[in-house]
């Protein structure tokens, strides 16, 4: 799909993450890579980004990511499309992964969640299925959110590792902007 929209940082990063998921899977040589990824960050249009994507598989979207917080944090939220599979590990450092705003086009997610000497809370919309399946020693995994959610809504499941530290998984309601 060629489009000619301005192309933003959120494209930017999902047509990144797509590069990389085809030069994990072999598709592309390391210097074909480089190009390619080098072509994603001064792109300026949807159509220049399609241009750099379109001998790979295109399949149903971003469906991989890692979130890092190693000896510092992260945070996603607000406006983003949920991948299908989702890491994150906070090691010496905090994370923050936040569905409430976010676009769920998957009918399951998965949430990996390893906190070492660290923290993470992930809050989920209350129309959303949740399971939690993460254990934690000498650490915690908080899993009293559960529930099945509004019938045909997405399921995410959050699942892990807590060592000295923790994961806590809430539900919440999106945050109401006021003008």
């Amino acid at each position: 799909m060629v489009t000619e929209f301005r192309a933003s940082d959120a494209d930017r990063e999902r047509y990144a993450a797509a590069l990389r998921e085809a030069f994990d899977a072999g598709r592309l040589t390391m210097h074909e890579f480089d190009e390619r990824i080098a072509a994603v960050y001064t792109a300026r249009t949807g159509a220049e980004l399609d241009r750099i994507t379109q001998d790979l598989p295109t399949g149903d979207g971003t469906t991989t990511a890692r979130l890092f917080g190693v000896l510092g944090g992260f945070s996603r939220r607000g406006a983003w499309e949920v991948p299908r599979r989702l890491s994150a590990v906070a090691f010496w450092g905090g994370g923050r992964i936040d569905l409430r705003e976010a676009r769920i086009e998957h009918q399951e997610v998965l949430i990996r969640c390893y906190a070492i000497m660290g923290g993470m809370r992930v809050v989920v919309p209350p129309e959303v299925g949740l399971e939690v399946r993460g254990t934690g020693f000498m650490g915690g995994f908080r899993r009293s959110a559960r529930g099945s959610g509004n019938p045909g809504s997405p399921r995410v499941v959050v699942s892990g590792f807590a060592f000295w530290g923790g994961v806590r998984v809430r539900r919440g309601f999106a945050r109401q902007r006021f003008r």
